[in-house]
């Protein structure tokens, strides 16, 4: 059985779409080349990948052919990559702007290769660029059960400090543990339940008040949160605070909060950046401590794994 890779690179934007319009849309074709071409797919398998009817579902099958449909697509466009001497940098798109992700990327970019850097809004929509091959890399902070198709690598374990009013009741300590800051109230760059990092750690300390900001820059929400005395955040030790008066950033101790960095990337993908990257995120974590935990003094929502990096997969 031979299969057309127009065919399956059908299926595989239409699994991530749900959706034959917006899929055929992405392909630049019509709808109803899509359709012939996922039919003939169909007839090849011998078996339907799509529940047609209220909506677009996978079926069992189609659930079973995504992962390795995936890999084909990526093999073929790495083949034509070889087969034509592309040179075309490594595309890397970061998320988690307000805790600063190009800080880390900068100390490592010059040992890495030609880059191109994005700016994704969050995890969902940087995933969702890696899957259909828009980019080639991520970095951020990666959440727990990413989709099938992608791997990760941590990268950094960052300290993380409180951020308080000048005015809180708690400004004038050298160092807070998590437990002293119950009774304030936890200032979050947009709804705490899609905040990941804060969500866990207001849970795990006990945090039962929380309000929430927008998200238009680190300057504006810091400014936001002085003006309430009793607010406070969480910002990685080496963020260059913004000259915001009437701040004061004080130690977490006892446990201390750890913000993880990850490289992410899609399991098949043979650019030759993407081995380099991640060799000189290994190199910059060895050399400058990145990766150093030890459970009895800091906290992680999650503990570190050992990750295999790209090509091992």
């Amino acid at each position: 059985m031979d299969l057309d890779v127009a065919q399956v690179r059908a299926f595989v934007r239409t699994a991530e779409e749900l959706h034959f319009g917006r899929a055929a849309a992405t392909l630049a074709i019509s709808q109803q080349a899509l359709s012939k071409r996922i039919a003939r797919l169909e007839s090849l398998l011998g078996t339907e990948v799509f529940r047609r009817g209220n909506g677009v579902r996978l079926t069992e099958a189609g659930q079973r052919f995504l992962l390795p449909a995936r890999q084909v697509v990526a093999a073929a466009d790495a083949a034509v990559a070889a087969a034509v001497g592309t040179d075309d940098p490594l595309r890397v798109d970061v998320w988690g702007h307000l805790y600063a992700p190009m800080r880390t990327l900068a100390q490592v970019a010059g040992r890495a290769g030609e880059l191109t850097l994005g700016h994704g809004r969050d995890l969902p929509s940087v995933t969702t660029a890696l899957l259909r091959g828009d980019i080639d890399a991520a970095f951020g902070r990666v959440h727990p059960r990413l989709p099938v198709g992608l791997a990760h690598r941590l990268v950094r374990l960052e300290p993380v400090d409180a951020i308080l009013s000048e005015d809180h009741p708690l400004a004038a300590e050298p160092a807070l543990r998590p437990g002293q800051l119950r009774g304030s109230v936890l200032w979050s760059p947009g709804p705490l339940h899609r905040l990941d990092f804060l969500d866990r750690f207001a849970d795990r300390f006990g945090i039962e008040n929380a309000a929430a900001s927008v998200n238009l820059g680190l300057a504006h929400f810091l400014a936001e949160m002085t003006q309430e005395p009793r607010r406070f955040s969480l910002v990685p030790a080496d963020v260059p605070l913004p000259e915001v008066p009437g701040l004061v950033s004080v130690p977490l101790v006892d446990p201390t909060p750890l913000y993880a960095w990850s490289l992410l990337w899609r399991t098949g993908n043979v650019h030759p950046g993407l081995t380099s990257l991640a060799a000189a995120c290994a190199q910059a974590a060895g050399r400058r401590r990145w990766l150093e935990y030890d459970p009895a003094r800091d906290w992680l929502p999650e503990p570190p794994a050992s990750d295999p990096g790209p090509g091992t997969d």
